[in-house]
């Protein structure tokens, strides 16, 4: 870390931008690593000199926002990346929301969400490594349940620094999981499989076998593709690693049991659960912008016909 180094700057999102509606998936669960608080969002992220503290608050109203960085721990173009980093891949702010907002913002089961939720963007992970832990660890558990997991990793295994009087944790690398044990990792309350595919994982992003270079290049039906071949991805968890991990913005997971039961249920008015096939078919309307559609949806969903505690089900 490069002692005393500050750097800020100001960044201007492309379409509607809401900091706190963004970030209100972080608030709602239990993560050391993604801070909302005072109004604002932070995070301990890697940056070319070490670590660095990236914080962010809105400034305008969701229509013309501005967003002031702050990077502590790095200044000049390490700053920059690590902050531009933060609000790319875990803001989703780098998207351009207009040409979406403009297709469907009179969509007859869309554009009521659109409004309440304006700005929202998609919120999801600094790397690859995260977003494979955390699709991984949402696999037939709630989010609550596997972000008490991730919490607890993040706890036993991220770095750690001081800044402003405090410490702050970074999620862990695929380096340091990589060389924990799967036995070792079955003691963060994870199945048998779930251990060995983290482990698996970690080794190949450490490696260099799995990394965002291979998959940036590829269509999402190969990125997906090539995603499966590790054992213990499926179809679902690659695509929640290219909706929350990658960026991507014209993925839907159709198998997630919140698009087969609780949308099913508002989109095609089912009293039944879906079939995947069938709300893979439905989203194809809202293409090219199927991930922003799906965020927007279960954002809709948020308070209402809350599952009883501890029911299993899948969540993106």
């Amino acid at each position: 870390m490069a002692p005393g180094a500050l750097h800020e700057f100001v960044y201007a999102p492309r379409g509607p931008f809401s900091l706190a509606r963004t970030t209100a998936r972080f608030a709602r669960l239990p993560d050391p690593v993604n801070v909302v608080e005072d109004g604002g969002f932070a995070r301990l992220v890697p940056a070319e000199t070490g670590l660095a503290l990236v914080r962010i608050a809105q400034e305008g109203p969701v229509s013309r926002a501005r967003l002031r960085v702050r990077v502590e721990g790095a200044d000049g173009e390490a700053a920059e990346r690590a902050g531009g980093r933060v609000l790319a891949r875990v803001l989703g702010a780098a998207a351009d929301l207009r040409p979406f907002q403009r297709a469907l913002g009179s969509d007859p089961l869309l554009g009521a969400a659109l409004r309440a939720h304006r700005g929202l963007r998609v919120a999801g992970s600094f790397d690859l490594f995260e977003s494979l832990v955390n699709a991984v660890l949402t696999q037939q558990v709630n989010l609550q349940f596997a972000f008490s997991i991730r919490a607890e990793l993040v706890r036993a295994f991220g770095a750690r620094a001081a800044h402003g009087g405090r410490e702050w944790l970074a999620f862990p690398t695929a380096e340091r999981v990589a060389r924990e044990s799967e036995a070792g990792l079955r003691a963060f309350r994870m199945t048998a499989a779930k251990a060995g595919t983290i482990h698996r994982l970690a080794r190949a992003c450490a490696g260099g076998e799995l990394g965002e270079s291979l998959l940036d290049p590829l269509p999402d039906d190969e990125a997906i593709a090539a995603l499966m071949r590790w054992k213990g991805v499926g179809r679902w968890t690659a695509e929640v690693v290219l909706l929350r991990g990658l960026g991507r913005l014209d993925v839907f997971p159709a198998g997630d049991l919140a698009v087969v039961k609780r949308l099913a249920r508002d989109w095609l008015g089912a009293d039944e659960p879906a079939e995947e096939s069938e709300m893979r078919a439905f989203s194809e309307r809202w293409r090219p912008f199927r991930s922003l559609a799906l965020v927007y949806g279960l954002e809709s969903l948020v308070g209402r016909d809350r599952p009883r505690a501890g029911a299993r089900r899948r969540q993106i």
